[in-house]
């Protein structure tokens, strides 16, 4: 199936002084001197990278492919990094990165909860810089359309690689304006881009809740997703998420310092969860839902407690198994 050609977005190309009176607009309310210590800092990021490097992030940020990948940008993933010492407040960090070592250069698609949309940007930064550089330079996220039609999102998500996928009717009205067979073949060209990805080397992340949660307690998986581990040789990553739903609180527009953890679990062979739960993709990704809650703090495991016995925890329990 061929690429569409790439079009133009509503959004309207971008110069330098817009770019940067966009990011400090994304940033809460500070005084004139801390202000002027961010802008200065963007500047300098600016200079550094050069003309070109400025070009070929208006480029990328008014892209339009349709359901396709879309590259990052090492302008505005440089741009991040540096915000991001500025809002992850003290104690953030990555626990347990030594489980990266199993799934060095290898297919892998991580699964996380799902509190904010700062989500994946928490992802990348702290990934990087705790250890995981290797996985966090190959990172490309499952991103719904409201990304690719609002600026700050756009931006926000090219310090990685994306993939433009359409939200499930199961969390999503969005696409109402689309008929259910147009979603379905949107979904299934976002899978094959997504497998396409797996076989160049990225390290795929998706948030298994398709949206996010509104009390920061975990919601059930979307059975579609075990569709993203289908690929021979494929590992799943789980990973649990806590604080990004104060860096960036739902119904605001505005990050806000927090404190925020990224805690890896143990890889698993998705041929492994494929095997054991027997084609059945609810049970499969409620294994992985399981997997997921026992990272994270009780008040966040929602619909997922590991204490309690049950098919899905035979099957996450089996997967784990050497094979």
């Amino acid at each position: 199936m061929g690429h569409p050609r790439p079009q133009m977005t509503q959004m309207t190309p971008i110069d330098r002084n817009e770019l940067v009176s966009a990011i400090l607009s994304f940033l809460p309310s500070q005084g004139l001197l801390a202000l002027n210590d961010i802008r200065s800092v963007l500047d300098s990021e600016i200079d550094r990278a050069g003309s070109d490097a400025l070009m070929a992030l208006r480029t990328r940020l008014t892209a339009d492919s349709g359901w396709d990948y879309y590259e990052p940008d090492p302008l505005a993933r440089r741009i991040h990094r540096v915000l991001a010492n500025r809002f992850l407040a003290p104690g953030s960090e990555p626990r347990n990165a030594h489980h990266l070592e199993a799934i060095a250069g290898m297919p892998v698609v991580i699964i996380a909860n799902h509190l904010s949309y700062a989500d994946a940007n928490a992802i990348e930064v702290l990934l990087h810089s705790g250890g995981g550089a290797e996985v966090a330079n190959r990172l490309t996220a499952g991103a719904g359309p409201k990304v690719y039609s609002d600026r700050q999102r756009r931006f926000s998500s090219l310090c990685f690689g994306t993939i433009k996928v359409p939200q499930s009717a199961e969390v999503s009205s969005e696409e109402a304006v689309m008929s259910p067979r147009d979603v379905a073949r949107a979904a299934r060209r976002a899978i094959e881009v997504a497998h396409e990805r797996l076989d160049a080397g990225d390290a795929l992340l998706i948030f298994g809740e398709g949206t996010r949660s509104r009390t920061g307690a975990l919601q059930p998986m979307l059975a579609g997703v075990a569709r993203y581990l289908e690929r021979p040789d494929t590992w799943v990553l789980p990973v649990g998420l806590a604080g990004t739903e104060a860096l960036f609180p739902v119904d605001e527009a505005t990050l806000h310092p927090a404190r925020v953890t990224l805690t890896l679990g143990p890889p698993i062979r998705a041929n492994a969860l494929n095997a054991e739960s027997r084609g059945d993709r609810r049970l499969l990704m409620d294994a992985v839902g399981l997997a997921i809650a026992e990272l994270l703090p009780e008040s966040y495991r929602g619909v997922y407690q590991p204490a309690r016995p049950n098919d899905a925890s035979a099957i996450l329990r089996r997967a784990r198994q050497p094979i």
